[in-house]
C-alpha cells in the first residue's frame, strides 16, 4: 500500500532571487578590483563567490522544478533534480578551488607585483556585508534542505572568507610582505574545502540512493517489526527522493491472513512524524520469507 504526502518546497523562490542578484554583482566587482589591484586573494575569493553564484542558480532551478507536478512518465515529478543540482554544486566548487590553488602555488615560487592593499581591504569589507546577508536569507530552512544548507554554508565561509582577505590586505599595507597574497589564497581553499566536503559527501550519498544522515533505518526496521502480528521484514529499503523528501519500501510477513487497512494507515503516519519519511510503501504478506525474497 502506498501513502502519498505533498510536501511543499520549504525555501522561496525570492531568497534565492536576491542571493543570487546581490552575488552576481559583487563577483563581477570582486573580478574587476582583483586584476586592477594584482591581488590572487580576492580572485580567489571571486572564483568562490562565483561558485556559489552557480550553487544558488542551481538551487533556485532546482527548487522550482521540484515543485513541478508528477507527470505519467515522471511518476515523482522532477524532485531528484534538487539532488543533481548539490551535486553539481560540489563538483563545480572543487574544480574552482583546483584551478585557484594551481595558481597560488605558482606565484608563491615567483616574484609579483605587490597588490593593491587598500583596494583588497575596501572590497572584502564589502564581500563580508553582503555574503553574511546572503547567508542569513538561508538560516530559516538550513535544516530541512540539503541545497539550502549548502547555500547558508558557502555563504558563511565566504564571509569569514573576506574576513581573512581583510586581515591579509592590513598585513600587506603594514608590512609590503608580497607573500602573503599567495599564501592567504591557499589558507582559503583549505578552509572552503574543509566547510565544503560534507556537502559533495551528502549530495553524492543522496544520489547514489544511500539512507539520508537525517534517518535511523534500525529504528524505523525495529518499529514496523514491532507492528501487530508482524514477525518478519524484508527488502526495506529508504532513500531520498530530493533533498527534503525521503521515500521507504518494505515487505512485512504476517501472521493473520488480513491486510489491515488501519495498521497500514497507522504505519504511514508514524513512519512520517516519527521518522521523516514522507512516502512509504508497505507490502503484507502472509507465512515465512523463502528464497525469492531478495533484499
Amino acid at each position: 500500500m502506498h501513502h502519498h504526502h505533498h510536501h511543499s518546497v520549504p525555501t522561496s523562490n525570492k531568497a534565492f532571487l536576491i542571493g543570487a542578484t546581490i552575488n552576481i554583482a559583487y563577483v563581477i566587482i570582486e573580478a574587476i578590483f582583483g586584476f586592477l589591484s594584482n591581488s590572487l586573494s580576492l580572485l580567489a575569493d571571486a572564483g568562490h563567490n562565483f561558485s556559489d553564484v552557480l550553487i544558488l542558480l542551481l538551487a533556485w532551478g532546482a527548487n522550482i522544478l521540484a515543485s513541478v507536478k508528477p507527470t505519467p512518465n515522471h511518476t515523482y515529478g522532477y524532485r531528484r533534480a534538487t539532488i543533481l543540482a548539490a551535486l553539481v554544486s560540489g563538483i563545480t566548487l572543487v574544480i574552482t578551488m583546483g584551478l585557484i590553488a594551481i595558481e597560488a602555488i605558482k606565484r608563491l615560487n615567483t616574484v609579483a607585483q605587490e597588490p593593491d592593499s587598500l583596494t583588497i581591504i575596501i572590497v572584502a569589507n564589502v564581500g563580508i556585508v553582503i555574503n553574511f546577508i546572503t547567508a542569513a536569507l538561508f538560516v530559516h530552512d538550513k535544516d530541512n534542505d540539503l541545497n539550502v544548507k549548502g547555500a547558508f554554508l558557502h555563504m558563511l565561509a565566504d564571509g569569514l572568507v573576506s574576513v581573512a582577505v581583510v586581515i591579509g590586505g592590513i598585513v600587506i599595507y603594514f608590512t609590503h610582505w608580497q607573500l602573503i597574497d599567495p599564501a592567504l589564497s591557499l589558507l582559503i581553499i583549505i578552509v572552503i574545502a574543509i566547510s565544503s566536503w560534507g556537502l559533495v559527501k551528502d549530495s553524492f550519498n543522496l544520489s547514489v540512493d544511500a539512507v539520508p544522515n537525517n534517518i535511523d533505518i534500525e529504528s524505523i526496521r525495529k518499529y514496523l517489526l514491532n507492528l501487530p502480528d508482524v514477525n518478519e521484514i524484508h527488502d526495506l529499503h529508504v532513500w531520498a527522493m530530493s533533498t527534503t523528501e525521503v521515500a521507504l519500501t518494505a515487505h512485512l510477513l504476517r501472521d493473520s491472513p488480513n491486510i489491515n487497512d488501519d495498521l497500514l494507515h497507522k504505519a504511514a503516519k508514524d513512519l512520517k512524524e516519527q521518522f521523516g519519511v514522507h512516502h512509504s510503501t508497505i507490502q503484507v504478506e502472509n507465512g515465512h520469507c523463502q528464497l525469492h525474497c531478495q533484499d
